[in-house]
């Protein structure tokens, strides 16, 4: 089989998603599971863009508007950035591989921090590219050790802001001077898929720093903030020329029709981003003082995540959760055996977690 597949695939391991709720139930045999795992809206999604997917159904015999007009012209108002300069894709993922797909060829180089989102190293060694993995500084992106990765070869360099898993975020003078310091002829993707939840002034934002840097690709999506996981809707902001490239790849119809829909609706819903960012910080605050009382360390985080370290070890402590109907996610994937992450939930989620924490430790 080696010489069926482009190099890299064979070494490839799937992407180990969060556990589904129904999954558990039917393996277990347990009800009225909850699932802490993947970063989810716990309000679910956004009311307007619920009644857009309604009231969009009946199209369903119809192409998608592979332009993306209106979701374009919303964002384009919504954040001052000419339509040319927006791209639409199947989540926020799917950006990340249009932007392997345009600039990067067999044999290429990539860099990114370490840990942190697994799917950059999946598309890169997929595609045929070189990855390298620049190590976390005290659970930080260490962007000097990134600028000292850089080969002749290194077409893209990823940074995940706030990162995930750890939740930590660079802060807008650091990424400047990091942006001054990048050949101009290399592709950076500032992955910001939970900048909505930042709490920190002093936090980049990619939008901002879209000058900084001539082939700086800003990445962003509507599954945290608004609750449309499910639906796979993305967005990106870059140069004109960067995404009139990724265009020419870019398949013609991958942002489908009821997500553009949801997603142009969700723009406009207020107040359903406010009751968010409230349950979210409501519930760090729950969360962390809890912990603190248990006498477990955890990280501080700018996102709806964080990582908690626990006795005995991440693994151990994500399956004794599973058998009292609680999802976590385990870090041994990240190389970070010891910790265990969650996404903020409804307020019973929380205090459900925090008992079953005390109970499993």
């Amino acid at each position: 089989m080696r010489k069926l597949v482009r190099k890299g695939v064979e070494e490839l391991v799937p992407y180990p998603p969060g556990k589904p709720i129904e999954e558990l139930e039917r393996e277990l045999g347990i009800k009225g599971s909850i699932k802490l795992a993947s970063n989810e809206n716990p309000l679910g999604p956004s009311p307007l863009a619920v009644q857009a997917v309604m009231d969009k159904v009946s199209t369903l015999n119809r192409y998608p508007d592979g332009s993306g007009y209106y979701l374009k012209s919303k964002l384009s108002e919504k954040f001052n950035i000419p339509s040319g300069q927006i791209v639409l894709g199947n989540g926020s993922n799917e950006l990340i591989e249009l932007i392997i797909r345009t600039f990067m060829s067999s044999g290429d180089h990539a860099i990114q921090p370490f840990p942190s989102f697994l799917v950059y190293e999946k598309i890169v060694t997929g595609a045929g590219g070189d990855m390298t993995s620049v190590s976390l500084s005290n659970l930080s992106i260490d962007l000097k050790g990134i600028l000292n990765a850089i080969t002749p070869k290194t077409k893209v360099i990823f940074i995940c802001n706030p990162n995930n898993p750890t939740g930590g975020a660079i802060s807008k003078d650091e990424m400047i001077q990091f942006l001054r310091e990048i050949p101009g002829d290399i592709i950076v993707v500032l992955d910001e898929a939970y900048c909505e939840f930042v709490t920190d002034e002093k936090t980049a934002n990619g939008i901002d720093l879209l000058d900084e840097h001539p082939f700086l690709c800003v990445l962003r999506t509507f599954s945290k903030l608004y609750g449309l996981a499910g639906l796979r809707i993305g967005y990106g902001f870059a140069s004109e020329m960067v995404v009139e490239y990724m265009n020419r790849v870019r398949q013609p119809f991958n942002a489908n029709t009821l997500a553009q829909a949801a997603a142009t609706a969700a723009l406009d819903d207020s107040a359903f981003v406010h009751r968010t960012l409230q349950v979210v910080r409501e519930g760090l605050h729950y969360l962390c003082h809890n912990l603190d009382e248990i006498g477990v360390q955890y990280i501080p985080t700018q996102t709806n995540f964080f990582l908690i370290k626990v006795p005995g070890g991440g693994k151990r402590v994500y399956e004794l959760m599973l058998k009292q109907g609680v999802i976590v996610r385990s870090m041994d994937s990240y190389d970070l055996p010891d910790y265990i992450r969650i996404s903020v939930g409804l307020p019973e989620e929380n205090e459900r977690f925090i008992e079953t924490l005390r109970k499993v430790i």
